[in-house]
């Protein structure tokens, strides 16, 4: 599942690749002992007269299989988005799956729906392959019943994965396709959060299913419905939240939230620089004419209250290409910048390079507050 996930995400580290880390959250071992709980006896019943301890040992194995097939599955949206230019922060494993934190919205229907598509796409030849395993092996052994339910595993991921529904990959491809037909991300991702509720709404009707019906697997199927439907739910509503977060407001211009910037030499002293700038933003600019950075007011009214004739470049703020933006940048384009970088205030120029004013993250999220 391609997804953007919160910085607080957190588990043990496994490895690297391209330099990418993959975490596996305490809750995959959760998710595993239950697979391990469940599937022990299930072996015993499908091969009789199995040795003790093969079982459990089949169970363990297939745990361990499932959880490298959530990592493949994981890896395809990785590599497909690497290779689109969108930066992965990192893969992780969970209870319910997995998730690929891209660090930056893909820009066209086209990207969204690449990236989404390539996590079922290698659960499905994942499915073919154990599927042809199972196929070619003698159907009389605790290996071949590994081996199958690995293949039906493979392809219970990818279908449940193509539900029409955020945060799963075919609500994502839904989304795709309606911003492709109508040119509106955030109408393809409430389309999309539509589905996500259906799902779950399917999901909890199914496990009521089987439990006034009397199935066999009734409290287990209820059980992981139920969890499932909720993972859904949150899921979804967390894309919208996002999508009205990163949803540039109709009419409103960058103009309208920049404040005024004011050039001044970094070696003003502090306190006439923070008395100067009256809310404007400050550009400290050395004797050589090199920007040495915006006065960081925050830390420019600290080292006035100790030391009120030091230099203000002491309280200056660096300025990075990614918190430079340029005046004619598109709305969505900004706030994807904004959310993406730890910086609170950012330094908009014109075309020319001039400095044209200075836009704090918080006027940009009351606006967009407001407008939502």
């Amino acid at each position: 599942m391609a997804a953007r996930i919160s910085d607080r995400v957190g588990g043990l580290l496994l490895f690297r690749v391209a330099g990418i880390p993959v975490l596996l959250a305490p809750s995959w071992w959760i998710g595993s002992a239950i697979v391990v709980a469940f599937y022990a006896p299930f072996v015993d019943d499908l091969a009789p007269g199995t040795a003790p301890g093969v079982g459990l040992l089949m169970a363990v194995l297939l745990a361990l299989f499932l959880g490298l097939s959530v990592l493949a599955h994981e890896l395809g949206h990785c590599v497909v988005a690497l290779r689109l230019g969108l930066p992965v922060r990192r893969l992780h494993l969970f209870l319910l799956g997995g998730s690929t934190e891209i660090m930056r919205t893909p820009g066209k229907p086209g990207h969204e729906g690449a990236v989404a598509g390539a996590g079922p796409a290698v659960s499905v030849v994942l499915a073919i392959m154990f599927g042809i395993g199972a196929m070619v092996m003698n159907q009389d052994g605790v290996v071949w019943v590994l081996v199958f339910q690995l293949a039906a595993a493979n392809a219970a991921v990818a279908v449940f994965n193509l539900l029409p529904g955020l945060p799963l990959d075919g609500g994502r491809i839904v989304r795709a396709g309606v911003w492709a037909m109508t040119g509106q991300r955030a109408t393809g991702t409430r389309v999309a959060v539509v589905g996500g509720i259906a799902v779950a709404i399917a999901l909890v009707a199914w496990a009521l299913y089987g439990v006034a019906e009397g199935a066999e697997d009734r409290w287990l199927r209820f059980g992981v419905c139920v969890l499932t439907a909720w993972g859904v739910v949150v899921g979804a509503r967390s894309e919208l939240a996002s999508e009205r977060r990163r949803t540039w407001p109709p009419g409103l211009t960058l103009a309208d939230l920049i404040r005024p910037v004011l050039q001044l030499p970094a070696e003003s002293p502090v306190a006439d620089a923070l008395s100067t700038s009256a809310g404007r933003g400050v550009v400290l600019v050395r004797a050589d004419g090199v920007a040495a950075g915006l006065l960081d007011t925050a830390m420019a009214e600290k080292l006035a209250a100790e030391s009120p004739f030091a230099p203000a470049e002491q309280a200056a703020e660096r300025i990075l290409p990614e918190t430079v933006l340029l005046a004619d940048e598109p709305g969505e384009e900004i706030v994807e910048r904004v959310q993406g970088t730890a910086a609170w205030q950012f330094l908009v120029v014109d075309l020319e390079g001039r400095p044209a004013g200075v836009l704090h993250r918080e006027d940009l999220r009351a606006a967009i507050e407001k407008g939502v």
